[in-house]
């Protein structure tokens, strides 16, 4: 990564800092483990891409682990926690349960690294460079990851149930869970581009094809020919875990052809199609990402490194876990 790309972040860091104190003041950088573990984001690079060769769509899954982490306590690896006497799983909650899913990989990833650094490199680190990683491998935008973060001792199933945007959210509604978050409206319709790739059960979208507004309607902002292709895989009843493409045109290739697509009302989720439909600041942001891809890779970017800079444990909070699904405790 170019040194002036490690600047810019190392500067969005101090200006959180300012803007945000005191949640934002820590100091995460990409060289953290420079001298403890100088071949971390190699190894990373090296089990992610041997995940995505062998199936494309784990690019996406790992993107989203890191979206569904952050937006829960921050960014601490609590989502990875498995159930224990005192912890209940993130896993369980309505957005992760069925749904959330690359954990082997992460397993993988952690296991390489305790060989080659033990209990050095954090949960939380992994799931940041994963997610640039996978980005990367579906053809998206490289960014530099700011690095040290530690992991969490707690996990919050009622956070999770909470503060995860849902696909039948009204736009509001998720505008108000990123400013909670200290994220905004760029942050918001840039980081809902990750829908570019990756899949979705029938079961996430099933009202707008059939009752949308508890009318026995569909969504009337939904192109009627794409409307009637999904129905034919996705019927009112059963069929829930049947997939579908979430970028109907290119759906392994990071790029901003999920805006197109949003433009000729062909968004998979009512949370993407409102970003266009519900307000006039993310209708331009959705047209100037289609027109120009270069400014949604940018924004992304931005807005990813952003999001995983939200409440850090830093210092002495928290823990290096050893196995990523328990705390170094045990149960």
């Amino acid at each position: 990564m170019a040194q002036t790309n490690i600047s810019l972040v190392m500067v969005l860091s101090l200006y959180l800092c300012v803007a945000f104190s005191p949640v934002y003041c820590f100091y995460l950088n990409p060289n953290f483990y420079e001298q403890s573990c100088p071949k971390a984001e190699e190894i990373v690079r090296s089990v992610v891409a041997k995940a995505v060769q062998k199936e494309t769509r784990m690019a996406a899954s790992l993107l989203r682990l890191h979206f569904h982490d952050c937006f829960v306590q921050g960014c601490d690896a609590s989502l990875l926690l498995d159930n224990s006497r005192n912890i209940r799983s993130e896993k369980q909650s309505n957005a992760n349960r069925n749904s959330a899913r690359g954990f082997e990989v992460i397993d993988d990833i952690k296991s390489a690294l305790e060989k080659a650094c033990p209990q050095t490199v954090s949960c939380a680190d992994v799931l940041a460079l994963a997610a640039r990683d996978s980005t990367v491998l579906a053809g998206g935008p490289n960014w530099a990851v700011p690095l040290g973060r530690r992991d969490s001792k707690s996990a919050s199933l009622s956070g999770s149930n909470r503060n995860i945007p849902q696909p039948n959210n009204t736009f509001q509604t998720i505008l108000t869970k990123f400013k909670v978050q200290g994220l905004n409206v760029v942050d918001l319709v840039a980081l809902s581009g990750s829908h570019t790739i990756g899949n979705a059960r029938c079961t996430s979208f099933r009202q707008r094809l059939y009752n949308q507004s508890g009318n026995g309607q569909a969504d009337y902002t939904l192109q009627q020919v794409y409307a009637n292709q999904l129905r034919s895989r996705c019927p009112r009843s059963g069929g829930d875990n049947n997939l579908f493409s979430m970028d109907l045109v290119s759906p392994a290739k990071f790029d901003n052809y999920y805006y197109k697509n949003i433009l000729a009302s062909k968004g998979l989720f009512n949370s993407d199609q409102v970003l266009l439909t519900k307000d006039e600041s993310s209708m331009d942001l959705v047209k100037q990402y289609a027109e120009n891809n270069n400014l949604f890779f940018k924004h992304f970017a931005q807005s990813i490194v952003k999001m995983g800079n939200l409440s850090p444990l830093t210092g002495s909070n928290g823990e290096i876990r050893k196995n990523c699904r328990r705390i170094n405790s045990g149960y």
